[in-house]
């Protein structure tokens, strides 16, 4: 499970003073997730989704909440966190920081269609560029610099073979450099689990907290690796033409993202690989939920070095 800080209801009763959103009528924990804690919070007036951050500090969450309310002031569907009386979007609760944003309508769809896909490339597109506009700056905190100091803490637990494939693909992006892409805010993990379709619609994107300033394509990359992906590993091209026209639509790519593609689709398996090997191997003493397989993006990766990459692109 996922609820790491306990808030009672009586708790909950005493915090919602402090808003303009009603009464506590129900308090219930989510147990999907793995970084922080989330409650589904109903209240007299509506439904809400209450977090409290069990990583993120007080100095480091203005980004992301922020870029939530600056999303959603442009029409992106996201969460937008409310504010309390005095005005604060941020506020301390059992010890830890936290928000409570509005409550978005759907479900996750785990098994998409090209439909499915199309209607992400679009909504990433839109979201790419009402980004242009938000003054805030993040790292990436799981970019080039994390993976390169992270692998080597992760070799010793892996089989020679697999331990090399991880370390020549560690030296194959560090001779890579995209200074000159598109860059601005980006979700960076826009997986399914991440995005709730209201029927056959988006209702909404979720769960900003890996969010960042980085390469428009990474995300883009990120985003297809997982929605597009097939169970052994492979992409699904007619799923991955779909998404990535819906983008090109509404942002077009330039020649220069076009000729990244490849080294862009290898980078983001890369990045989940890495970190779900982290995960296995060197757990938080906290941690509840079960490790995801890392196996997965090795076969997403092993499957882009083999590929042209052109096979996948619009």
């Amino acid at each position: 499970m996922s609820v790491f800080t306990t808030v009672t209801p009586d708790e909950m009763s005493a915090r919602l003073k402090h808003y303009s959103i009603g009464s506590l009528v129900e308090l219930k924990g989510i147990l999907a997730g793995i970084e922080n804690t989330n409650y589904f919070l109903t209240t007299s007036h509506g439904r809400y989704v209450l977090t409290l951050f069990e990583r993120l500090t007080m100095q480091e969450l203005p980004f992301y909440i922020n870029l939530m309310s600056h999303l959603a002031r442009h029409g992106i569907a996201c969460p937008a966190p409310i504010a309390n009386l005095r005005n604060e979007l941020l506020t301390e609760l059992n010890g830890k920081p936290s928000v409570i944003a509005t409550r978005l309508a759907g479900e996750s769809v785990m098994e998409p269609n090209a439909n499915h896909c199309a209607q992400i490339g679009e909504i990433l597109a839109e979201m790419h560029l009402a980004g242009q506009t938000y003054e805030g700056r993040m790292k990436n905190l799981r970019g080039p610099e994390w993976w390169t100091s992270t692998a080597p803490e992760v070799y010793p637990f892996m089989a020679p073979a697999d331990a090399e494939l991880l370390r020549n693909e560690v030296h194959f992006q560090s001779q890579h450099r995209f200074d000159k892409l598109p860059v601005g805010a980006i979700h960076a993990d826009l997986f399914r689990d991440n995005v709730l379709f209201d029927g056959e619609r988006v209702g909404g994107l979720i769960d900003f907290y890996f969010a960042c300033n980085d390469v428009l394509l990474y995300d883009v990359a990120i985003t297809l690796n997982d929605w597009c992906v097939q169970d052994n590993g492979d992409i699904d091209p007619v799923r991955a033409h779909a998404m990535l026209q819906a983008y090109n639509a509404v942002r077009p790519f330039s020649d220069a993202e076009a000729n990244a593609w490849g080294v862009m689709l290898r980078a983001a398996a890369l990045r989940f690989w890495t970190s779900r090997l982290y995960d296995l191997h060197k757990p938080r003493p906290a941690e509840m939920n079960k490790p995801k397989d890392p196996a997965h993006f090795q076969r997403v990766l092993q499957h882009h070095i083999a590929r042209d990459p052109k096979t996948l692109w619009i």
